[in-house]
């Protein structure tokens, strides 16, 4: 089985053509994945919470405090664990492989390539779709 990096490396060299996000799925994949920690509404609140050295963020707030942009970059590459967090004296779990999937080129609001894969992409259309 591919690893998510070997994955987007090959597809960087094959090209990707764009596909649909799922949002369904996505939500499918936060509250399998994330809510424990990330809380079911997606506001931080998770159960796990009490006991990491670093809250967890209101998801549904990431736009408003990246000056109404969302921060599609941060957000894709702190999932794959390009972009580590110490939250529990160690970092955010690195959910990269547990979302392995087919490769797929997201776009910034720059025009900045990210690529990432599907269940990442999904994962994404969803907290974009929960943005107050």
């Amino acid at each position: 089985m591919l690893g998510l990096r070997k994955v987007m490396l090959l597809a960087l060299f094959i090209g990707t053509p764009a596909m649909a996000q799922d949002i369904a799925e996505g939500e499918r994949l936060f509250h399998y994945r994330c809510a424990v920690c990330h809380g079911l509404e997606a506001d931080g609140a998770g159960l796990m919470a009490p006991v990491l050295l670093l809250q967890p963020i209101d998801l549904t707030q990431l736009q408003r405090a990246n000056g109404d942009e969302f921060p599609l970059k941060r957000v894709v590459w702190r999932i794959d664990g390009r972009d580590p967090l110490v939250s529990h004296g160690s970092p955010m779990p690195v959910y990269g492989d547990f979302f392995e999937g087919r490769g797929i080129s997201l776009k910034t609001n720059s025009g900045q390539a990210i690529m990432t894969s599907q269940p990442i992409a999904d994962l994404v259309a969803w907290l974009r779709s929960i943005q107050h």
